[in-house]
Formats: C-alpha cells, structure tokens, sequence
C-alpha cells in the first residue's frame, strides 16, 4: 500500500508517469527504505492506466465483497444469534470486571485522604 499511495503522491505534485526514482524520494522523505522490486511492479502495473478508472474498478470490486455482517455467524457453527447476544453480554460483563480489578489496583488499596 505504501508504494501506491507514494505513487498516487507523485500524481497529485504533476507527474504524469511517475518513475522508481519518485516514489523512492517520497518514501524516504517519511523513512521507509523503497525495496526496488515492488517500486518497478506499482509502476509496470500502473504505468499507462487512468488511475480514476483503476479506482472505479476498484470500487466496484469491494461493492462485490460479501459484508461483515454473515462471517461470524458463520464462524460460530450457526450458532443461534441469541448464543451470540449471550456471548456478547458475558465479554461485556468480564471486560467491567477487569476494569474494576484494574482501578483497584492503581492504588494499591491506598487513597489520598484515607
């Protein structure tokens, strides 16, 4: 992702056709040393392309995706979804727990008044 958003940044500072030598200076100017091979690959798949149509594209590929909301039903062996409110309410209810426990100790069972 770092090189395609280098590459983008290119674009938008006016170069038409970015080349390695750009995205290498973008990248080191926050601190990621470029690797070459993925320079030269960001650039041999884009190179030529109307980025606003590789979006578009891309856009349309993620509206493809199935949403979230079906992966944990179904990675909980269809368990019935009042199983899943309960589960929710018990990680809840040690989630409190934890954070009480965790007050508590702060102090170490001193205050500042007492």
């Amino acid at each position: 992702m770092r090189y395609v958003a280098a590459y983008l940044l290119a674009l938008l500072g006016g170069k038409t056709a970015p080349a390695s030598g750009d995205i290498e200076k973008i990248l080191s100017s926050v601190g990621i040393e470029a690797d070459g091979e993925k320079v030269k690959k960001v650039i041999s798949e884009l190179n030529g392309k109307s980025i606003d149509q590789v979006m578009s594209e891309g856009r349309e590929k993620l509206s493809a995706m199935p949403s979230a909301g079906a992966a944990p039903a179904a990675a909980a062996g269809g368990a019935a979804p009042g199983a899943a409110a309960e589960e929710k309410k018990e990680a809840k209810k040690e989630e409190k727990k934890k954070e009480e426990s965790e007050s508590e100790d702060e102090d170490m069972g001193f205050g500042l008044f007492d």
